[in-house]
């Protein structure tokens, strides 16, 4: 049996880029987001965008065993939400321990202001964050040593943080990974929700002046949308959690 590696991540933290550099490694077996069809679908939950593929599984079992399937045959990576599978998995120890857990966490005001754009009826829970610190605990508690890693950092050095990364997980430096070709097909479901890895080569780089205009935006949307600031109080202490834990180079 090969690795199955996961990329838990929340919306709009950056995941569909570094998902990007996994894929253009061309060792690894990449889904996108594979449980997202048993919280939506299989859940009965609306997803603004999303066009589910035919003969997806859609239930939290089916998904686990069309993951192991696929390892048998190569190593596999997919980047999901941790929401989407907790606290289902918090009780699956099997299929706890059969990952290799990464987590990628990005400031919660950046992304709240991102989601917002993209769909203004997103719920607390939707957030991620919070879902992420559970799921982390609990690999660590299961000795499983996972690992952190930031938006901000990969934006600043992606080489840097990815070669650390790879070295963490037993995957070796590959550097074609950081020169993108054509966009995956199968990205095409959620197309609304990625244009900015779609249509890039590489990672953008932050200017020194991004988060304080996030900030100044973010406090102007919260004027129309005050539940956006609830959000963030709630979300922030389990981002600082993880943040702490980050890989550094």
């Amino acid at each position: 049996m090969h690795k199955i590696i996961a990329l838990w991540a929340h919306p709009r933290s950056m995941s569909t880029a570094t998902e990007r550099i996994m894929r253009e490694r061309g060792d690894l077996d990449v889904l996108h987001e594979p449980f997202m069809y048993d919280y939506y679908v299989g859940q009965g939950r609306d997803f603004p965008g999303f066009e589910p593929v035919p003969g997806h599984p859609t239930t939290y079992d089916g998904i686990c065993d069309m993951l192991r399937e696929k390892a048998e045959h190569g190593p596999v990576f997919f980047k999901d939400m941790a929401f989407y599978v907790v606290p289902r998995m918090l009780d699956d120890p099997e299929m706890l321990r059969r990952i290799t857990h990464v987590f990628l966490v990005r400031p919660p005001m950046a992304s709240l202001l991102s989601y917002h754009k993209l769909d203004p009826d997103f719920t607390r829970e939707e957030v991620g964050i919070e879902a992420q610190w559970k799921l982390y605990e609990v690999a660590e508690d299961a000795g499983l040593s996972p690992v952190v890693i930031e938006a901000e950092a990969v934006r600043a050095d992606p080489k840097g943080i990815m070669r650390a990364l790879w070295a963490r997980i037993g995957l070796d430096y590959t550097e074609a990974a950081f020169n993108w070709q054509a966009p995956p097909k199968e990205w095409e479901h959620v197309s609304a929700w990625h244009e900015e890895a779609s249509t890039s080569s590489g990672i953008r780089t932050a200017d020194p002046e991004e988060m304080l205009r996030k900030e100044m935006e973010f406090e102007a949307l919260v004027e129309e949308a005050p539940h956006l600031q609830d959000y963030l109080t709630h979300h922030a202490p389990y981002f600082r959690k993880l943040s702490e834990r980050a890989l550094r180079v």
